[in-house]
């Protein structure tokens, strides 16, 4: 019997098929069936056979694995069965009705029609990422998309003395000489020494009377090939891009070595080799521009991520390195520790530093000082280098963080023993803790017996599952996506606090339960299904959500920083499309099954 006028108009609202036309609605509610369904039916259990595509109209499912272990709860406008239906496999959940329900029962043939002749149906259940061409091709590059924006102004009054100062100090070959008008011309290294230097022009002059009156400019989708050409052909360095009268930025023949060559290497590198904070600042300066470059190439979030804090791990170690040399060799063992996002080796193109020092228990009152200079020399160089301050200061500056090995010992030992807020909010930091520099036998022994301890306690392990609850997906009633209702992110999604951090705590959860030493948070989700303490198929649907949410964030930054802005973790749903709104709600209402599954206690252990 065909859908009622009331169902087509339905399915009409619902992703994928509000892009089929009305004869295609129609046609498709011809061959489809509306199915009453009673609280403890069945849609189909574990091992049967899928003939259809369920689509809810009214009511509630239950979906669980293998094991009787919920995997998520399913309201109006969602489908399932076509897990098995596009794998050709029995299924491998049990879709149970909760609630009185009505639903839209698709035969597995007009799916896949639907598939073959249906673009948006076929991108909507192809959940791959879609794959990205390689953009390592410098020369295929729009312009804006490696220029250096904002670049150092001067008016035509500026005398050369003060334009030449700012040159110095900003570390840079030109200049560039704007009006009201818009760019007026531009000075160089190469014209400060032809025209000042050689031919004895008045330092107190006005630098247009030295300046080029440029009209080589190029705009913001021009190809690094134009700069390339137009280089070549004039014999020039520097090339301004404008918009109209507005000076976005500028190409130079640094610009382009320095993308042509940049990588996560040539920054630890250069980082390695600087002889102060200062100068690394201006190697980590560039990470926001690598960031975009390994997104645009199509690398694997946990990749670009452990990239970006190897650059982190790198600085500090040099700043301890520095920081021995000026004030001379440790008078006990100690070690360098970070947390929080470096910890787990998930740095984006935004972070703060969490660290702490755990010394040997050799040390004396006499030697704190030194450590306590020691934790000032490398923080405040973190800062420098664009870290900044833990604002909780959770760092090694704070004299709570820089202790003896015993007294880490006591504070791992207290917390567990007496879960209170803070106790839960201190360890739950310190369990992703990453050794960075120094004698790395301080940790080990620490690390293997506070899991032990920490593990048999049920109580505290209660305590953190609660405490891990605290971060929710950002879900509504019918399990919408729900946007931040006021203030400056109003309208907005938290990517970080809202998406990437529930499932970091999950993830923390599983670690302790199963007592496992990996602290990424990816690495400790594929652990804790190798320990069995995560189930396969709820492991492998939470792998896939943090997947698509960790991407998702990252594009958003990538997207900013290629627009000139600051790189953040709030994002308008709005701006994405139906498809990648759909799968990104979906992705949350896997994490926020699997955290209904820790606390209630059953886990999601199989």
């Amino acid at each position: 019997m065909p859908l009622p006028a009331n169902l087509i108009q339905f399915l009409a609202s619902v992703h994928p098929y509000d892009s089929l036309s009305e004869g295609d609605l129609n046609a498709l509610g011809a061959v489809c069936e509306a199915r009453d369904f009673a609280p403890g039916d069945l849609a189909f259990a574990v091992g049967d056979t899928v003939a259809d595509l369920f689509i809810i109209a009214e009511g509630e499912v239950e979906i669980t694995d293998e094991t009787g272990v919920q995997l998520s709860i399913l309201g109006p406008r969602n489908s399932f069965g076509e897990r098995a239906l596009l794998r050709g496999d029995a299924a491998s959940r049990t879709a149970t009705v909760t609630a009185q329900s009505r639903m839209i029962v698709m035969p597995a043939a007009t799916l896949f029609e639907l598939i073959e002749g249906q673009p948006a149906v076929a991108r909507f259940f192809d959940r791959r990422r879609p794959t990205r061409a390689d953009r390592k091709d410098l020369t295929t590059l729009p312009v804006d998309q490696l220029m250096t924006r904002n670049p150092v102004t001067c008016t035509p009054q500026t005398t050369i003395r003060e334009a030449a100062a700012m040159m110095h100090e900003a570390h840079i070959s030109s200049i560039c000489v704007t009006s009201p008008d818009g760019l007026e011309g531009i000075v160089t290294v190469r014209d400060m020494t032809g025209r000042v230097v050689a031919q004895g022009a008045d330092i107190n002059g006005p630098i247009r009377d030295v300046m080029t009156r440029t009209q080589l400019t190029l705009g913001p989708k021009a190809l690094v090939t134009d700069v390339l050409h137009l280089m070549v052909e004039r014999g020039i360095g520097h090339i301004p891009i404008v918009d109209g009268a507005d000076l976005l930025g500028i190409v130079t023949q640094t610009d382009l070595t320095r993308a042509q060559a940049m990588s996560s290497a040539d920054l630890v590198g250069r980082v390695a080799k600087a002889d102060e904070a200062a100068t690394m600042a201006r190697a980590t300066a560039e990470i926001p521009q690598l960031l975009v470059q390994l997104v645009e190439a199509g690398n694997r979030h946990e990749v670009i991520t452990r990239l970006i804090t190897d650059i982190a791990d790198t600085a500090t170690r040099r700043l301890l390195a520095l920081a021995e040399a000026e004030l001379g060799a440790p008078p006990v063992p100690y070690l360098w520790l970070a947390c929080g996002s470096q910890g787990r080796q998930e740095q984006t193109g935004v972070s703060d530093q969490d660290n702490c020092l755990i010394l040997s228990d050799d040390v004396t009152d006499a030697d704190m000082p030194y450590f306590a200079a020691l934790a000032k020399y490398v923080s405040d160089g973190l800062d420098t280098c664009g870290y900044f301050y833990c604002p909780g200061d959770m760092m090694a500056t704070n004299p709570r963080w820089c202790q003896p090995l015993q007294v880490w010992r006591d504070y791992f030992k207290g917390w567990i023993a007496k879960p209170d807020p803070e106790a839960q909010m201190l360890a739950s930091v310190m369990f992703d803790l990453r050794p960075i520099g120094g004698d790395q036998t301080l940790f080990a022994d620490l690390q293997k017996k506070t899991l032990k301890q920490a593990s048999k306690n049920s109580i505290f392990t209660a305590h953190m599952i609660s405490n891990s609850l605290k971060h929710q997906p950002p879900l509504g009633l019918l399990r919408g996506l729900a946007t931040i209702r006021s203030g400056e992110h109003r309208n907005q999604l938290d990517l970080k606090h809202a998406g990437v951090v529930p499932v970091v705590d999950l993830g923390r959860i599983y670690t302790l339960q199963g007592r496992l030493t990996q602290v990424n948070t990816r690495a400790r989700l594929e652990a804790a299904m190798a320990a069995g303490v995560l189930s396969s198929s709820g492991g492998a649907d939470l792998l896939d959500a943090y997947d698509l949410i960790a991407v998702t964030r990252l594009e958003h930054q990538a997207a900013q920083i290629k627009a000139g802005e600051k790189p953040g973790n709030y994002l308008d749903p709005s701006q994405l499309s139906d498809f990648e709104r759909s799968h990104l709600r979906d992705a949350f209402v896997v994490v926020k099954t699997m955290q209904s599954a820790v606390g209630s206690g059953k886990g999601a252990i199989g």
